[in-house]
Formats: C-alpha cells, sequence, structure tokens
C-alpha cells in the first residue's frame, strides 16, 4: 500500500475547502455527511454552495486564497481550477502539517477522497490512490448492487446489544460464535424485510436464554419479474442466491432460474391450463414442510406473488404451521411486459384507468365483470387470456365496446423471444391464431394500444411482430 486505509472522525471539526465550484460543492456535500464544520473560500460560489450558505450548513469567506486561512482546520481541500492555488494550498497545508486534498492531483495530496458506499454506520471506502478514480467509482457501484441497504440497520441494532453480549459471554471467542451464529440465522433476515421489533424481541430472548439461536427454516415468497432478469430486485437476487431449496412456477424465465443459487435443490411445481405438476394446496403444504425442516425455501413466482400469484393463499398455509415468511414484490406482467411492448397503460388522452382481469376464474369458467370492462376511457390488462380470447373479445363487443377497439397480445413479453401481435377487438383472435401465439401471453385492450406505432422501443425479433 503506498497510503493507509483510516476513518477520521471531523464531527464539528474545521474542514476548509478552497473553491467555489461543482467540484468543490461535491467534497463539501461529503463532509456535511460527516457532520464537519466546513468553511468554503473563493471570491465566488456556485448556486448549490450559495444555498447551503444561505442556510448556514456552511461558513462562505469571499475572498482569494491566503495560508493564514487554514490555521485550525483539520483538513484541507483544494478544488480551484488554478493549478497555482492548489499548488500553495498544498504547500502551506503541509507546512501546518494539515492533510490536504487536491482535486485530480494525487503527487499534491497527502490523503485522498475515497469512493464510498455508505450503510452507516457500516461504510466502505474503495480507493485507488489517485491513479484510477473513475474505476474506483465503478468498483463501488458493483458492491452497491450487492450490499442490501439493511445492513446498516444490522449494525445499528448490533450496537445496541453490544453490553448485553459482552456481559453474557465473557471471552472474546464466545462473543464471536455468537455473533456468528446470529448473523447467519433469520434474525439478519427479519431486520432486512423490516421486521426490526420481531429482530430485538428475537435477540432478547436468546441472550436472556428463552430460545437457542439456530438457523431455523423460512420461506421466501419471491416475484421473479416477467422475465427480464435484470428486472430483478435486489433483495430477491440476495434470498435467490441464499436459498437451500427453490420451488417454481412456469412462468419464471430460463434466465431468471439461471441466478437461483448453483446447488439449491429444486423443485418444479408449474401448471399448465388443466394440467397442474402439484394442487395449489400440495404446493402450500410442500413451503411449510420443508421450512420446518430448517430449510431456507425461496418460492420463487412468475410476476408479482400477489397479483394472480396465489401468494395469499400460500402465505395463509404458512402463518396456519407457524413459519416464517417474507414477501418480496416483482415487477407484475401488466406493468413490464406492457413497457417493452411500448404500450403506456395510462395516458392522459386516451385511458384514466386501468384493470387487472385474469382470464379464467378457479372454478375454469369465464364468467367475468364485462359491464366494468367495457367502460370508456380505460385498460384492460387479461392475465392467462388466450384461451378464452374468443369469448372474451366477444363479450366485451356484446357489451358496447367498438370492434375496432384497439388490442394487444404479447408472448413472452420482456424477453429476446417476445413476440406481439396488434389487431382490433374483431379481429384479434383471428390474427393470434394465425401468428400460432402459445402461452405465456398478455392481453392489452384499449385505445393506449394505438400509441405501441411511435413508442416501440424494444424489438429483439421484428420477424416476431405483426
Amino acid at each position: 500500500m503506498q497510503a493507509l486505509p483510516i476513518f477520521i472522525k471531523i464531527t464539528n471539526r474545521l474542514c476548509v475547502v478552497i473553491g467555489g465550484g461543482d467540484v468543490a460543492s461535491r467534497k463539501v456535500n461529503m463532509l456535511l455527511k460527516a457532520n464537519a464544520a466546513v468553511l468554503v473560500i473563493s471570491p465566488n460560489i456556485c448556486h448549490e454552495l450559495q444555498a447551503l450558505a444561505e442556510a448556514q450548513k456552511i461558513q462562505y469567506m469571499q475572498a482569494s486564497y491566503a495560508a493564514a486561512q487554514l490555521q485550525g482546520a483539520c483538513l484541507v481541500i483544494a478544488a480551484t481550477d488554478d493549478a497555482a492555488v492548489n499548488a500553495a494550498v498544498s504547500r502551506d497545508a503541509q507546512a501546518f502539517n494539515i492533510p490536504v486534498n487536491v482535486v485530480d492531483s494525487p503527487d499534491l495530496c497527502t490523503f485522498t477522497m475515497a469512493s464510498i458506499v455508505e450503510r452507516s454506520p457500516i461504510v466502505i471506502a474503495i480507493s485507488s490512490e489517485g491513479n484510477a478514480p473513475v474505476l474506483a467509482r465503478y468498483i463501488r457501484t458493483k458492491i452497491e448492487t450487492m450490499l442490501p441497504t439493511g445492513y446498516g440497520r444490522i449494525a445499528a441494532i448490533a450496537g445496541e446489544f453490544r453490553d448485553k453480549v459482552k456481559a453474557k459471554f465473557a471471552t472474546t471467542q464466545e462473543r464471536r460464535i455468537f455473533w456468528e451464529g446470529v448473523l447467519q440465522g433469520p434474525i439478519i433476515e427479519r431486520i432486512l424485510s423490516g421486521q426490526e421489533a420481531a429482530a430485538r424481541k428475537a435477540l432478547d430472548d436468546v441472550l436472556s436464554e428463552k430460545v437457542e439461536v439456530k438457523n431455523s427454516g423460512e420461506v421466501y415468497l419471491v416475484g421473479g419479474g416477467p422475465g427480464d432478469p435484470e428486472l430483478l430486485t435486489f433483495r430477491a437476487l440476495r434470498l435467490m442466491q441464499q436459498c437451500d431449496v427453490c420451488v417454481y412456477d412456469k412462468l419464471v424465465s430460463p434466465e431468471v432460474m439461471e441466478l437461483v443459487r448453483r446447488d439449491a435443490e429444486l423443485i418444479y411445481v408449474g401448471k399448465v391450463r388443466d394440467q397442474h405438476t402439484l394442487p395449489q394446496e400440495e404446493i402450500n403444504e410442500l413451503l411449510a414442510k420443508l421450512a420446518l425442516q430448517g430449510k431456507r425455501v425461496l418460492r420463487l413466482k412468475g410476476g408479482d406473488p400477489f397479483i394472480f400469484g396465489r401468494g395469499g393463499e400460500e402465505i395463509e398455509t404458512l402463518m396456519q404451521h407457524g413459519v416464517p415468511f417474507q414477501v418480496v414484490p416483482g415487477i407484475t406482467a401488466a406493468n413490464g411486459v406492457s413497457s417493452y411492448a411500448g404500450i403506456p397503460l395510462t395516458h392522459r388522452d386516451y385511458a384514466q384507468a386501468c384493470l387487472f382481469i385474469t382470464g379464467h376464474l378457479k372454478d375454469g369458467t369465464l364468467d367475468l365483470d364485462w359491464v366494468a370492462m367495457s367502460r370508456p376511457r380505460q385498460t384492460v390488462v387479461i392475465y392467462m387470456g388466450l384461451v378464452g380470447l374468443t369469448q372474451i373479445c366477444q363479450q366485451l363487443i356484446a357489451h358496447g365496446v367498438s370492434p375496432d377497439m384497439p388490442a394487444a397480445v404479447i408472448q413472452q413479453g420482456t424477453t429476446q423471444r417476445q413476440r406481439v401481435v396488434t389487431a382490433t377487438l374483431s379481429d384479434l383472435a383471428e390474427k393470434v391464431t394465425a401468428a400460432e401465439m402459445k402461452a405465456p401471453c398478455l392481453t392489452i385492450i384499449g385505445e393506449v394500444v394505438q400509441l405501441r406505432e411511435k413508442l416501440n422501443w424494444f424489438e429483439p425479433n421484428a420477424k416476431g411482430h405483426l
């Protein structure tokens, strides 16, 4: 190492910034995050710094640089566009034994400003020692995607219990073993899923010897989105990569399945119309059974678990068995598929409302609320409506919707296999049949469909668009 990585407490301590432009503003904001007392010295300052000065968040001295201005500072930053001034600041600060940073001039620095990943009180600093700041920022973005924001809450709660743990366990080794058990168990998942009160109670119970620290089972009910793996949430990806068992559906795309932990057991419970690998009731019980065996169970669904995903039925069973669980929303097909098809679901000129409809009910019928679906100035999105498409179009026309109403069917939306058929209600079923469209498909009916011609931005296979 050419420099020692350290963290300096600068709360309420004087930090001097020479310069008043955008670069100086960025450095000032970083110092303010650490609660420094910031003094900016420059003949002129940018609007952002002016606003901070007027809000009394910083002090501003309108002046040219002079060495005496550095007296009493705990660190100095030079951020001017004058090389001579920057060199003078560096020379003077070092003469006063004050740490100094000169932006984009590593040879003039006695310290560098690292690229920060902040999960306070957890802070990660990445430095290239001034050689490649862009690379340091790139590495930071990689870490940002891997490190949940909840790690800061974990550290804060661990701090709250530090004295209790120290009183409970006499040696450093005992405390280390205790915290390792906690960090690998369900208490951490409670914090990451926002259940902090439950996590605190669980820690209290462990420390009072009411329960033992153990890795009990849990179910993660995760929405895998409409197909494109880049639409997954950070939390979904984290849980996918730590599960012991993955129970997944037909609608989960192969690309998303590739991101599940490699050595996890995979259990397929997909459903095709009138062909269920497992009835829903058995799936519910399977999830509970696996979790009660101490396994971390990923229940991975296409789209969102609570939008035609039967997630509510599954967690009812989990609650009956006392199995802990968490629900991770996903981008539902209506949102993702319509966006990739270039069809906005609402538009001021065409639709002020949107209905999500399932194409067949629990008993297999197609007895839908045709009156509600036929109202003007709305968009109707139909899940699982491919088999009953002819009847759906006929019923909507019979209930007053114009036969010329624009409509579309999208197959495997958001993926490289996406295909789109656009038509009107009068000929939609015929065109879909001719195109040999197959599930999974989403149907969109409404005036907004005509915008596809202008707004179509995602076209992985031009030949597949009709």
